[in-house]
C-alpha cells in the first residue's frame, strides 16, 4: 500500500487547480466593492437614507419665507339706465410674502428632521456592517465548499488504493473476501460524498454570486499555514465599553429617544401662541374704468403686518397628544436599554465564541497530527497482520473528517472576529484587508 502522506502533500495544488488561480479570481475586498453596488438590500437601505435627508430639507421650509405670486384679469360689460352701457377690463398683479417669527412646533420639527437623519445614518452603518458579515460568510462558504469536495475526493482516492490492495492479497490469498467489500463499500460511500459536495459548491457559489451581482465567481483560497491571531485587545470588558459609542444599534435608539423628545416638544408647542410677519405688493390697472367711473386707473399697495394667534381652547386634543407623546418617550427609552443590553450580550458572546474557536483550532490542529500517525499505524499494523482493513479505512476516515473540520473552524474563528466587531459597532469595510492579507495570490 502506497504511503497518503505525499498524497497530503498534494491537496494544496489539488485545490488549487481545482479553483483555478488565474488572474481573474476574486480577493473578498473586491467582492464586497461589487456587492456594495449590486446587493439589493442594501441599495434599499441606502434608498431610504437618501430619503431621509430630502425629508430633512422638507422641515427646514417650516423656518424660512413662503412668497406666492398671484394675477388676474377680468372683462366686465356694464349695462345702466343712466350712462349706458359700456366694457371695461381689470389686471391684477400681487406678490405675498410670510415669515414664520415664532413657531416652536416649526423648529421642533426642523431639529427632528436633523435627529432622523442620524437615526438612518445608523441604520446605513448597520447595513454596510451586516453586508460585510453576509458577504464574508457566503465567500468562506465556498472556501468551506470546496475544502470539502477536495477532502472527499483525496479520501476517495485513497479508499481507492485500499481498494486496489485489498483485492491483490485476496488473489495472493493473504486477505479475506471481507477486505475487498469493506473497501468497496466505503468506496461507494465516498462516491456519495463526492456527489454532494459538488452539489454543495454548486449551491454556495450560486449564493454568493447573486449577492455580488456576477458570474463566474472564483474565491481566493487562504494562504497555508493560517494563523489565527486572538482578539485584540484580549479583554471582552474592552469590546464591550466600545459599544456604547460605536454600535449603530444603540446610536440609532439613541436618535429615535431624541425624535420621540421632539414629539413631545411639537405636542407641547399646541399651547402656545405664534407670530408671522405678513407683506404683500399688489399693482391694480383699469384702463376703462370701473361700475362706479368711465375714467381709467391704477394703483400699487404694499402691506406689511405682524399676524399673533393665540390658541386658547382645542377640545383637550393637546393635552391627549402630550400624554400620548410622552409615553411614546416611555417606549423609546426602554428600547435604548433594550439595545445596550443586546449589544452588550453579543459583544460578549461573540468574543468567547472567538477565543473558544481558536482553542478548538489548535486542538483540532492536534487532532490532525494524532491521526495521521493513527492513519501510519493502522497502514503498518495491516501490512503486517494485526490490523485488518476496516482498520486502516476508519483511520483515512478520521483524518479526512479531521481536516475538513479543522478547515471549517478555521473559517468560523475568521468570521467570529468579524462578528465580534460587528457586535460591538467596530467593523468596517476595511477589516477585510486583514483577510485578504491570508489569501493565497
Amino acid at each position: 500500500m502506497k504511503n497518503l502522506r505525499p498524497v497530503m502533500r498534494l491537496l494544496p495544488l489539488a485545490l488549487a487547480a481545482m479553483l483555478g488561480l488565474p488572474a481573474h479570481a476574486q480577493s473578498i475586498t473586491e467582492l464586497y466593492q461589487a456587492a456594495r453596488t449590486n446587493d439589493a438590500a442594501f441599495q434599499s437601505v441606502r434608498a431610504q437614507y437618501e430619503a431621509a435627508i430630502q425629508r430633512a430639507a422638507q422641515a427646514r421650509a417650516g423656518l424660512l419665507p413662503q412668497v406666492g405670486l398671484q394675477g388676474t384679469a377680468s372683462q366686465t360689460r356694464f349695462d345702466s339706465s343712466v350712462t349706458g352701457s359700456r366694457g371695461f377690463s381689470t389686471q391684477s398683479a400681487a406678490v405675498t410674502a410670510t415669515q414664520p417669527l415664532y413657531r416652536p412646533a416649526n423648529a421642533a420639527n426642523f431639529r427632528q428632521g436633523q435627529r432622523s437623519v442620524e437615526q438612518f445614518r445608523a441604520v446605513m452603518e448597520a447595513a454596510s456592517q451586516d453586508l460585510v458579515i453576509r458577504l464574508s460568510q457566503a465567500y468562506f462558504d465556498v472556501l468551506a465548499a470546496q475544502d470539502a469536495l477536495t477532502f472527499v475526493r483525496a479520501q476517495k482516492s485513497a479508499v481507492s488504493e485500499q481498494l486496489a490492495s485489498a483485492k491483490r492479497n485476496f488473489e495472493v490469498g493473504t486477505a479475506t473476501i471481507t477486505d475487498s467489500r469493506e473497501a468497496q463499500a466505503r468506496f461507494d460511500l465516498s462516491t456519495a460524498q463526492e456527489i454532494a459536495a459538488e452539489n454543495d459548491l454548486r449551491v454556495r457559489t450560486l449564493a454568493l454570486e447573486t449577492l455580488v451581482g456576477r458570474t463566474g465567481v472564483k474565491p481566493l483560497p487562504l494562504s497555508a499555514p493560517v494563523t489565527i491571531a486572538p482578539p485584540q485587545p484580549e479583554d471582552v470588558e474592552a469590546w464591550v465599553r466600545l459599544a456604547e459609542e460605536a454600535s449603530p444599534s444603540i446610536h440609532q435608539a439613541r436618535q429615535a429617544l431624541e425624535v420621540a423628545r421632539l414629539e413631545t416638544e411639537k405636542a407641547r408647542a399646541g399651547h402656545l401662541p405664534t407670530v408671522d410677519l405678513n407683506g404683500s405688493y399688489s399693482h391694480n390697472r383699469s384702463p376703462d374704468g370701473s361700475t362706479t367711473t368711465a375714467v381709467g386707473s391704477r394703483s400699487n399697495v404694499l402691506q406689511l403686518g405682524v399676524t399673533l394667534n393665540v390658541p386658547l381652547f382645542a377640545g383637550f386634543a393637546t393635552q391627549n397628544r402630550i400624554r400620548e407623546t410622552l409615553a411614546l418617550e416611555d417606549r423609546a427609552q426602554a428600547d435604548l436599554d433594550n439595545a445596550r443590553r443586546t449589544v452588550t450580550q453579543a459583544t460578549r458572546a461573540a468574543y468567547f465564541g472567538v477565543v473558544s474557536g481558536a482553542g478548538q483550532v489548535r486542538a483540532l490542529e492536534a487532532a490532525e497530527a494524532s491521526s495521521q500517525l493513527a492513519l501510519d499505524a493502522n497502514r503498518l499494523g495491516y501490512q503486517v497482520g494485526v490490523r485488518i482493513n476496516i482498520d486502516v479505512l476508519n483511520a483515512q476516515s478520521q483524518l479526512f473528517q479531521t481536516k475538513r473540520d479543522l478547515a471549517q473552524a478555521r473559517y468560523n474563528v475568521l468570521l467570529g472576529q468579524l462578528r465580534m466587531r460587528q457586535a460591538n459597532g467596530t467593523l468596517t469595510p476595511q477589516d477585510l484587508n486583514f483577510l485578504d492579507a491570508m489569501l493565497a495570490r
